[in-house]
């Protein structure tokens, strides 16, 4: 199979035929083998009554469909997991990214032997105050802290090579740094694309200006992570060693100091340098132990489904 569409959503129910038709029209015109998978992440609306009937009448389309919303990560390592395709399109289902970009996506994974290709909105139909400035902003952020040189890390519109979304684990609200994480696992051809961004045709946008402070905090998790993530205690037993010797360096020296240097002087616990030795001893030592309980929940760790689905279209023989 040349194509696998993978699309999230949650109360879409306006968009999904008319999203469906643009697809299955690019396919047939580029002759490509393909499959829509919709992972219906918890709607409350009737959305997953339309990708029944989709499925109905085309044996291309499937669905997933959550129990809950368990958040946009979660849909995509769902999708991802039960993708066939030997190239794995992501795209919303707000008619926002365009169809048309799918062939030239395709043939940058297959003919120019990318690994994955982030879409760029360059330009935009969105807010500039709520989303397009604080968008820049985020962006900037991620390219210094990952090192991976894209403009626009969560457009939804990506080709990834199949051995990558098989290969990758989202998580959390991780699907932002899907191009961080391919990275650190090794897929390094990252490449990006303009695409065409269109104004929503269809109900309301599903994410705030909250999204961009999670962002943020998850940047900071990634970065860690992608660095520590594996040897916990290279950081922690680093700053509880670094704490624990400015701790036991002023011990050093108050003792030196009350024993040779001015033993007529106030006593050491009524000095304040007295507790500073102690506190940061007791930090050290807790940065020590933190470390310790990174490796063993490491090393102990098992896997946890981080979602229930309710019901799946056409998917029991993968």
């Amino acid at each position: 199979m040349n194509i696998s569409v993978v699309i999230p959503l949650l109360n879409e129910q306006e968009s999904l035929t008319e999203l469906h038709d643009w697809i299955a029209k690019v396919m047939h015109s580029n002759h490509f083998s393909y499959e829509i998978l919709f992972i219906d992440d918890g709607s409350t609306d009737d959305s997953w009554k339309i990708i029944t009937q989709l499925s109905q009448k085309d044996t291309n389309v499937k669905g997933i469909r959550f129990l809950k919303n368990f958040g946009k990560s979660q849909a995509l390592h769902a999708g991802f997991e039960k993708a066939k395709g030997n190239v794995v399109i992501t795209m919303d289902a707000d008619l926002q990214d365009n169809p048309d970009e799918i062939p030239e996506l395709y043939n940058m994974i297959v003919k120019d032997g990318f690994d994955l290709v982030s879409g760029w909105k360059k330009k935009r139909y969105d807010s500039v105050i709520s989303k397009n400035m604080p968008s820049k902003l985020f962006n900037w952020a991620a390219r210094k802290t990952s090192g991976v040189q894209l403009h626009d890390f969560n457009c939804g519109l990506k080709a990834y090579h199949n051995d990558v979304v098989k290969n990758i684990d989202v998580n959390g609200e991780m699907h932002r740094y899907i191009p961080v994480l391919s990275k650190n696992a090794g897929f390094t051809k990252i490449g990006e694309k303009v695409v065409q961004h269109q104004a929503r045709k269809y109900g309301e946008t599903k994410f705030g200006i909250d999204r961009f402070i999670h962002g943020f905090l998850d940047l900071i998790t990634i970065w860690f992570l992608s660095r520590f993530g594996k040897r916990p205690m290279h950081l922690f037993g680093a700053l509880g060693f670094l704490m624990f010797a400015i701790g036991f360096g002023f011990a050093i020296y108050l003792g030196i100091d009350k024993l040779y240097l001015n033993p007529t002087g106030r006593l050491i616990t009524q000095r304040p340098q007295f507790y500073i030795s102690l506190v940061t001893m007791i930090i050290g030592t807790q940065f020590f132990v933190a470390g310790f309980l990174g490796e063993i929940i490491l090393r102990t760790k098992s896997d946890k489904k981080r979602y229930l689905v309710k019901e799946e279209i056409d998917l029991a023989s993968i």
